[in-house]
């Protein structure tokens, strides 16, 4: 069985530092906490998620029929892959380095994954991007190709990240794409799983045929609350305050990792980056990685499921984790040179 790989809680339990993921580390948020906590666990959503959906539609200023439930991201990455694949789709167009999802998700359905091309691409594929992108946090020149190529065609836009630019900034948006938007990530609650998409202007049909691929009460009573805190002012601004905040923890914790003699890819819009580790630690990387989590309770996200081997991408963590990373990196050298 193919295993997909991701950051957080493992065997050994929650990581006491966690940078293996890119929630917001200024989480939770206490104003979706409360809404949380005053669910009404004990009866079923609507169904239909009716005020839910004309909530999200004004929201972002769109038509209520527009909007999709998912019980996460990845769940509808699988969703419309299969959709997809019943359309009589065999290609999928993934970027460079994207999350495993994506190619897990076609392998399942067998269909031939590749990255773009130069030059129109096939209209017969499903066509992926993620702006900021994982694991990088860098623009995906998908969105521009996109902007000028006709519509017409299967695009997903990933959104996971973009309230997490740090510049404040929202990248534009393609017309012709779904965008799909997990707010769990922004709002520092991953354990609440709950997503929705925003279909293209005049995709009827397509929501039609997603929606019939749904189990029933696909979100929850506690990630409808979430997704209801979502929209309110009060969340919102508490997202752009956690920016700042995350912004300065970002600029110590690179400079943290190009003390250790780590090189840090440039470009990062967002509260996460990748960091190359020296070529000689790279043969012991699993063993390193390994020996981190176990002994001193700190998890990286080994990028080579990405694509990207002899690198980690890290999620900005408060100045005590940083400080924990450094302490066990220095520890884990002198050992080196003790055995």
């Amino acid at each position: 069985m193919a295993e997909n790989l991701h950051g957080g809680t493992d065997a050994l339990g929650v990581p006491a530092h966690d940078f293996s993921t890119n929630a917001n580390s200024c989480g939770p948020c206490p104003q979706a906490l409360a809404a949380l906590r005053a669910a009404h666990a004990q009866q079923y959503p609507d169904p239909a998620y009716t005020a839910l959906r004309a909530r999200l539609g004004a929201f972002h200023g769109v038509d209520a029929a527009r909007i999709l439930l998912a019980g996460s991201a990845s769940e509808f990455i699988f969703r419309i892959t299969a959709h997809a694949a019943r359309r009589g789709m065999r290609h999928v167009l993934l970027p460079v380095l994207s999350y495993g999802d994506y190619a897990q998700a076609a392998r399942a359905w067998g269909l031939e994954c590749s990255a773009p091309t130069p030059g129109p691409q096939d209209a017969a594929t499903l066509q992926w991007a993620c702006e900021p992108s994982s694991p990088l946090g860098q623009a995906d020149p998908a969105l521009a190709r996109w902007q000028a190529e006709a519509d017409g065609q299967l695009r997903v836009l990933d959104c996971a990240y973009q309230p997490l630019r740090l510049d404040g900034r929202r990248s534009a948006l393609p017309a012709g794409a779904w965008q799909v938007w997990t707010p769990n990530k922004a709002l520092g609650m991953t354990g609440v799983r709950a997503a929705y998409a925003v279909a293209p202007e005049g995709a009827q049909a397509e929501v039609a045929a997603l929606q019939a691929l749904a189990a029933s009460w696909v979100v929850g009573a506690h990630g409808v609350a979430l997704l209801e805190a979502w929209t309110t002012p009060e969340v919102q601004q508490w997202i752009a305050h956690s920016r700042t905040q995350l912004a300065r923890w970002k600029d110590a914790q690179i400079a943290l990792c190009t003390a250790l003699g780590w090189q840090v890819v440039p470009g990062s819009l967002a509260n996460y980056f990748v960091a190359r580790w020296p070529a000689e630690d790279w043969p012991r990387m699993g063993a390193r990685l390994a020996w981190l989590r176990r002994e001193h309770g700190i998890k990286l996200r080994d990028t080579c499921s990405f694509g990207l081997p002899g690198a980690v991408r890290l999620g900005v963590l408060p100045p005590a984790s940083q400080q924990a990373l450094g302490q066990a990196w220095r520890a884990a050298q002198l050992l080196d040179m003790t055995t």
